[in-house]
């Protein structure tokens, strides 16, 4: 399984239920990874997104404790019980675990890839991603050339878990 996050220098990913930059070639990136795969989220990244309508031409499946909540042209879950089962239903490596917070800390036991994009920036931020350079078990298996968006330097960088 993937995950795919963008954090600042402190692994900041979000503030105020917002991302804390948009970077369009980091989008770009998103849009070309995801496309035609299974993105996994939460409801309240859900929100975030134009209209809070679920992403096109991805299977999504949003986590939510609130058992009425229900989504057109998504799958909605309960629980991470709920949505291991419906994982069973695709290819691993065919999902990515988009956000937010709760539910990266709660699938990346569950990811071997993690797509990280690195913002070498520090933001004001509420909310964060875990800092896999402190962990032994990813190590940096891919990086891009340092890339800039107006002022805001960046790179794509690939971790992997090590078995």
């Amino acid at each position: 399984m993937n995950l795919i996050v963008a954090v600042d220098n402190h692994w900041a990913i979000g503030h105020k239920g917002e991302l804390l930059v948009r970077i369009p070639n980091d989008h770009k990136f998103f849009r070309e990874e995801t496309t035609g795969k299974v993105v996994v989220l939460g409801r309240k990244t859900l929100e975030t997104f134009p209209q809070g309508m679920p992403l096109k031409n991805r299977t999504n499946i949003i986590l939510s404790s609130n058992p009425d909540f229900k989504v057109k042209d998504a799958i909605v879950v309960h629980g991470m019980e709920e949505l291991q089962e419906e994982l069973k239903k695709y290819d691993s490596k065919d999902i990515y675990i988009i956000g937010g917070e709760s539910v990266y800390r709660q699938m990346l036991p569950y990811c071997d890839v993690a797509h990280v994009t690195k913002i070498d920036h520090r933001y004001e931020a509420d909310t964060y991603f875990p800092d896999l350079d402190q962990m032994e078990e990813w190590a940096v298996t891919a990086d891009s050339e340092e890339q800039t968006y107006f002022d805001i330097a960046y790179q794509f960088v690939k971790y992997e878990r090590v078995r």
